[in-house]
């Protein structure tokens, strides 16, 4: 209840609330804290370059389908990527791999989505440059590394940075826990590039370079068989419930919608832990969800279940850029 509070706080009001004034001590505690921290952390470089995708809100943003994209098209420029992710929501604090069949509850549910749809190899933990190392040892064959999110961990050295925003924005534009910021909106000047999921907050600051970025859904498939495939028209006339545990679920009901679907609204926290309770409600009808929920809904669910996947749209003009920055270290 708290979270949600505070997201529509942070994301639908621009005036503060009486009870946001009172959060500004710890704000300014956040802010004190994360310049220490930025300011004593040493930067570890791997022996390849690193490109980290991440945002400086919190929730999620569309960070994992821009890693996929970026993943399948330096793959299609030669490279050979691995992806390292923190594991959010995961128990994993030391760098292991990530497989299709991983548990989520052990290495988070972003990176089993990662593994099973990038191809690439896929480590987590805690400490992104650890991780880094651990895949490529064991991977030395990768040329490049993407870290999911990790903008903020400057433990890990990187070369690219790309920053990514939901049509939401900055929100209120003040920083944890008064606003959704994790850092200034100035940090944003320092970045590659400016990634745009689904509209620009006229808030947002002017950078040289912004892309947009569309997450087009494709065909629905059942929930533990993948090749079992419906577009939205075979949902006619049904009772249907629609469920989203990510940074904004209400992004997710709008793809539907715009669909042409009619369903009940089930939002749950970024990163829910579900359980077969939480699930019950859709036992009079059928239940659609994310991928990244779908990682964890596995055998929790007792009807029909139907998963969403979407691919992320950019211009060609983003991975040019990544590849000149990334020649330049080559070149280096």
């Amino acid at each position: 209840m708290l979270a949600r509070w505070l997201q529509r706080q942070w994301f639908e009001q621009r005036r503060l609330s009486p009870a946001l004034w009172l959060l500004l001590p710890l704000s300014g505690f956040f802010i004190a804290l994360s310049w220490l921290k930025r300011k004593t952390t040493r930067p570890q470089r791997l022996a390849v370059p690193v490109v980290v995708v991440g945002n400086i809100t919190v929730g999620g943003a569309g960070k994992t389908p821009l890693t996929l994209w970026l993943a399948r098209q330096l793959a299609e420029h030669g490279w050979r990527p691995g992806i390292v992710s923190r594991g959010y929501g995961g128990e994993t604090a030391e760098p292991r791999p990530v497989g299709a069949d991983s548990p989520a509850t052990q290495v988070g549910d972003e990176p089993i989505l990662l593994a099973r749809r990038s191809g690439v190899p896929v480590w987590v933990g805690r400490d992104r440059a650890a991780a880094g190392r651990a895949l490529l040892a064991a991977h030395p064959e990768v040329d490049v590394v993407l870290c999911d999110d990790g903008l903020q961990h400057y433990r890990l050295a990187r070369d690219v940075e790309l920053a990514v925003f939901d049509g939401r924005g900055a929100g209120n534009g003040w920083r944890l826990p008064v606003g959704p910021l994790r850092e200034a909106l100035g940090r944003l000047a320092t970045v590659d590039a400016v990634v745009c999921n689904g509209g620009v907050d006229e808030h947002l600051p002017e950078h040289p370079r912004r892309f947009a970025m569309q997450l087009e859904p494709a065909a629905f498939y059942r929930l533990g068989n993948p090749a079992e495939r419906r577009d939205a028209a075979a949902f006619a006339g049904a009772r249907l419930h629609a469920l989203a545990g990510i940074g904004d679920p209400g992004r997710f009901f709008r793809t539907l919608r715009g669909l042409g679907l009619v369903f009940d609204e089930h939002p749950f926290p970024d990163h829910h832990a579900y359980t077969a309770a939480d699930l019950a409600f859709a036992a009079d009808g059928i239940l659609l969800m994310t991928e990244k929920d779908a990682v964890k809904c596995a055998g929790l669910t007792t009807g029909e279940t139907w998963v969403l996947p979407v691919e992320a749209e950019l211009s060609p003009a983003l991975v040019e850029l990544v590849l000149e920055k990334l020649r330049g270290c080559q070149v280096a």
